[in-house]
């Protein structure tokens, strides 16, 4: 949901150089970031670690359709967010052949993640709030006027549905982990494999 064709980090790289070591900011190679970008870094923090495959999965659920994430679109993302210090990766075993590579944040990138979402919070959110009004007007009004009294009634339930969700799933996000069975490592949500051992985490039916 961010905004622009860029995000400038240019004022929290400056404002956060009081908060945290000055020598962890200058591993930084870049101070903008495209949405897409701000986005995978997003969701790596929320699963701690993620390959790139269960990162295309994750980006999927979370764009619902409305864009698709390719392999061919998001592995050189990740090796450009490595480069400019925004990712470190590791190779961890495979059940199921070579060696995966699995991503995490840096200790800059994330302090710079929870800086700018910190300081944004609210602003987004009301940007979410506009942008969920006017987008049920437009689908209201594509309908023919008999219609419409009861599109309202379904919108107001399927939003209704929607934020019951985003306050029952906001707990599960921060505190739910999946733990290996074979290691027994804590690891994050919606992942395939371990990124510690390489176990394969799919429940058999």
């Amino acid at each position: 949901m961010w905004l622009g064709k860029f995000l400038n980090l240019e004022d929290d790289i400056e404002e956060l150089s009081s908060l945290i070591k000055k020598e962890l900011l200058k591993s930084l190679q870049k101070n903008k970031l495209t949405p897409l970008e701000f986005t995978i870094i997003e969701t790596i923090f929320n699963s701690q670690q993620l390959s790139g495959y269960d990162l295309i999965k994750n980006l999927n659920r979370h764009f619902a359709g409305t864009w698709e994430a390719r392999s061919g679109t998001v592995y050189p993302i990740l090796r450009k967010l490595e480069k400019d210090g925004f990712l470190k990766a590791k190779q961890v075993k495979s059940p199921i052949g070579p060696l995966r590579k699995v991503y995490s944040l840096t200790e800059v990138g994330e302090q710079l993640l929870k800086y700018k979402v910190n300081k944004n919070y609210y602003e987004q959110l009301k940007f979410v709030e506009n942008f969920l009004v006017e987008l049920s007007s437009i689908f209201i009004h594509s309908f023919p006027d008999q219609e419409k009294s009861k599109k309202i009634i379904d919108i107001q339930h399927a939003l209704g549905e929607t934020f019951k969700n985003v306050m029952q799933n906001i707990p599960p996000t921060l505190d739910f982990k999946i733990m290996c069975t074979k290691c027994g490592s804590e690891i994050g949500r919606e992942v395939a494999y371990c990124p510690n051992c390489g176990e394969s985490l799919f429940q058999e039916n």
